[in-house]
């Protein structure tokens, strides 16, 4: 009798029709919070901001299609969270999660989506029990008990994972992060959409993401259709309404006191009255979001950390003050923090004339800044070509030589003459002498060569490297290796990225670029060779770099590759500005160390102290010739 009541009740709940009411009433209501990814414990709360965006998802309201915009940690995965609870509560159907990779949706399964139904009373037993390993209940595939659907998780890699059954609720997460195809069959977004054609009168599709590159971003595309909901918050003292930004300071924005930005307050576009911190949730639970595109029919919401309460001004503010310092960290400030796209700016040619007036007098070979020494070599059939680059705080940098070497790279001398460059020694304007810490060869041409080079010159960091295009990083965590010989792949897009970025910077100081007098035309016309296109790839855009007609860039992959050797320093643990802040404390020491003495004895006591002799700076040469052997911990962690 127990089992025929059991059996009534799944087949009643399976006709009835949802209950009504929304996502957000049904995560207030039932949603537990464990801890495990959020500060907060207990019943969930939603906020004014996270509203509206999850009513979307409602099978009451008619929007087939949702678009979420948000910047890092504030919107985009509690809503989908809460959207697979409401689905297994209240109107369970075909679920699909889709995030960049397997790992991720495995991630997502295990650590946020799990802990959820275990926490929440009214999702206990809503999934099948885990039973074997060909249970209803495994990590990337849960059935829900009433047999009226499941949750599916897979990663936008796998075109089987997209493409294997009907789908009612397809939830897109990070979308900006998918690979530009799902193996050969396509955009894994176009894939996953496809899957809903079966439940065209009740389907719902989530799309999601933090902001990356304008033109070369899916959200965008996503979001350029939708009404373009942005939070828009009241002035306590006006009553204005506004969408918080960073803006100038002076009509409206962050303002804060000289080299204080800790301070920060913000100003009212309509008053320009100075609003603190304890205003703040006054206004975010009095904001609303206004659609800046109302003839459209999708649902469209963007927000961003300038309206968390968790985030003081103060805080965004020295953030924005520290993001400033170089493209990178600028980039991802305005992507993560601010929900903006990153304008690129590389498709208008640097020019090279611009740069060559910019040379200018050193006072030595290695001028004052430059705290670190690394070096890129282009090898060609018939000569190197190679350039040192001094690196100093905040990745100023300065050209320190060029060099040609002409001859037939299959011959020895080019090659010796090569070892002699990287033995020597070069003048620091402080009196020092100074080493390459880094240098890092092109194995592209005559692969065998480079690396019958460089294989007893490794723990000198001589590193035979092979460019790598397409997105990721410059440095790999690991060598690759060819007949037991180590070479790094390089992921010169990004490295491109970031030179012609610092080239693009007027103003002495972080990411400035400086060269020497005397330096002829021709070598910034080579480093200004390239151009960066935009190529579509199944409709999608994809940046890549491309060399102009008739042009070389033999000085372009120099800079390239000693870019590439800071990298391996940074990614093996060493702090550029604390690198550069030792070294300018042992000149110091120095200094004050080698100031003449009272008495023609240096060590002769005075005034009952003796004086400090002359040391070595650790920092400047060493015996192999790197000059990082004293803090081996420093890079090899």
């Amino acid at each position: 009798m127990a089992t025929q009541a059991v059996i009534t009740d799944l087949s009643s709940a399976l006709f009835l029709p949802p209950r009504e009411m929304t996502v957000s009433q049904w995560a207030d209501e039932n949603r537990v919070l464990t801890g495990t990814a959020s500060a907060e414990r207990g019943q969930w709360h939603t906020r004014t901001y996270q509203r509206e965006p999850m009513d979307a998802m409602s099978p009451s309201n008619p929007a087939k299609m949702v678009v979420l915009m948000s910047a890092a940690q504030m919107l985009k995965t509690e809503c989908l969270l809460n959207f697979l609870g409401f689905i297994a509560d209240v109107d369970p159907g075909p679920t699909l999660v889709v995030e960049p990779r397997i790992e991720d949706a495995k991630a997502l399964s295990k650590d946020r989506v799990a802990p959820m139904f275990r926490a929440s009373p009214v999702l206990r037993g809503k999934l099948a029990t885990v039973k074997s390993r060909d249970s209803d209940n495994t990590t990337l595939h849960k059935a829900f008990t009433n047999g009226a659907g499941h949750v599916t998780f897979t990663g936008a890699i796998s075109p089987s994972g997209l493409a294997m059954r009907p789908i009612r609720y397809v939830l897109l997460d990070e979308i900006d992060r998918y690979p530009a195809s799902a193996g050969t069959e396509g955009d894994p977004v176009s894939l996953a959409i496809q899957r809903t054609s079966e439940f065209e009168h009740n389907k719902k599709i989530v799309l999601c993401s933090t902001p990356t590159v304008r033109g070369a971003s899916r959200i965008e595309k996503a979001w350029n259709e939708s009404d373009q909901g942005e939070f828009f918050v009241p002035c306590p003292v006006c009553g204005e309404f506004q969408v918080p930004d960073i803006g100038d300071g002076v009509e409206s924005g962050l303002c804060w006191p000289p080299d204080q930005p800790e301070l920060a307050q913000y100003r009212c576009c309509g008053c320009k009255g100075l609003i603190q911190d304890h205003q703040k949730a006054w206004m975010v639970e009095r904001g609303e979001f206004r659609a800046q595109n109302p003839a459209s029919s999708i649902p469209g919401f963007r927000v961003t950390q300038m309206i968390s309460v968790k985030r003081p001004w103060g805080t965004l503010a020295t953030e924005f003050v520290a993001a400033r310092k170089s493209p990178e960290t600028l980039k991802a400030f305005l992507n993560t923090v601010l929900a903006k796209f990153w304008e690129e700016r590389h498709e208008e040619a640097t020019d090279a004339h611009t740069l060559w007036n910019r040379c200018e007098p050193y006072a030595a070979e290695v001028p004052n800044g430059v705290c670190l020494l690394t070096a890129g070599v282009d090898v060609q059939a018939d000569r190197l070509e190679m350039e040192i680059v001094g690196w100093g705080m905040d990745e100023e940098s300065w050209s320190i030589a060029y060099h040609v070497i002409p001859g037939d790279i299959l011959r020895n001398e080019v090659w010796t003459d090569l070892n002699e460059i990287l033995g020597s020694t070069f003048a620091h304007e402080n009196g020092q002498q100074m080493r390459i810490k880094v240098t890092c060869i092109d194995s592209g041409y005559k692969d065998s060569t480079v690396l019958r080079f460089t294989r007893d010159k490794y723990n000198r960091r001589v590193f035979a490297t092979k460019g790598r295009s397409g997105e990721g990083t410059i440095w790999p965590h690991k060598p690759s290796k060819k007949k037991q010989m180590p070479f790094f792949m390089i992921g010169v897009n990004a490295a491109k990225d970031a030179v012609y970025d610092r080239l693009s910077v007027k103003d002495e100081g972080p990411c400035c670029c400086h060269f020497p007098q005397g330096r002829d035309l021709e070598y910034f016309e080579q480093l200004t060779a390239e151009k960066k296109f935009i190529k579509y790839h199944f409709g999608f855009a994809k940046h890549e770099w491309r060399l102009g007609a008739d042009k070389r860039n033999a000085a372009l992959d120099c800079r390239v590759y000693a870019y590439a050797g800071l990298q391996s320093l940074l990614t093996s643990g060493l702090s550029l500005n604390k690198w550069c802040e030792n070294f300018e404390a042992m000149q110091q020491r120095q200094a004050r160390a080698q100031r003449p003495a009272v008495t023609d004895d240096a060590t002769a006591p005075v005034d009952g102290r003796r004086h400090a002799q002359p040391q070595e700076n650790p920092f400047v040469a060493g015996r192999d010739g790197t000059g990082l052997t004293r803090r081996p911990n420093w890079l090899e962690r």
